[in-house]
């Protein structure tokens, strides 16, 4: 049996983030659909753009690895996605409908800033110049995505779900 390497682990993570982010794609129009706040719809909205582009970044990449786009079933963005649709049917009209969405975004974006981050430290382990900076653009998207989802929540989401509940 064949001695697994970095690279191997590099490719196999690559392929669970490819997964993970055409999953994302699918989620954010019924995200922004759900959204009360028109902001957070555009936010939505926004960020649906960015995950193509990083889409494009991932094809990339696998064409400079010269391997194929393929994604890997990857179970924990499976579930994360899961409970964003659970809150969006539980808490369908709700005043905290929104924070909810927020929280479920933010769990979404931390997990794709811990992937990216790891990727981004190996292929810088690896020598991959041209694949580190494809990665650190899609990391800075990821992180400024989330502080944009903390600046809303606490400038008028989280407000809103506390006086509608008052």
């Amino acid at each position: 049996m064949k001695t697994k390497t970095l690279d191997d682990l590099f490719l196999e993570q690559l392929k669970d983030v490819y997964y993970a982010e055409r999953k994302i794609l699918k989620a954010l129009p019924k995200m922004a659909r759900g959204a009360q706040s028109a902001d957070l719809k555009a936010a939505f909205e926004k960020h649906k753009g960015e995950t193509e582009g990083q889409i494009e970044r991932l094809q990339q990449i696998f064409e400079i690895l010269g391997k194929p786009a393929r994604g890997k079933t990857c179970p924990a963005i499976d579930g994360i996605i899961e409970e964003g649709e659970e809150v969006l049917e539980e808490f369908k009209g709700s005043p905290a409908l929104d924070a909810g969405l927020v929280a479920a975004a933010q769990a979404v974006e931390h997990y794709e800033m811990s992937r990216y981050g790891t990727l981004k430290r190996w292929a810088e382990t690896l020598d991959m110049k041209d694949v580190a900076k494809l990665l650190d653009a899609t990391l800075s998207e990821e992180t400024a995505t989330d502080t944009a989802l903390t600046e809303l929540a606490d400038s008028s989401i989280n407000a809103t779900a506390l006086e509608a509940a008052a």
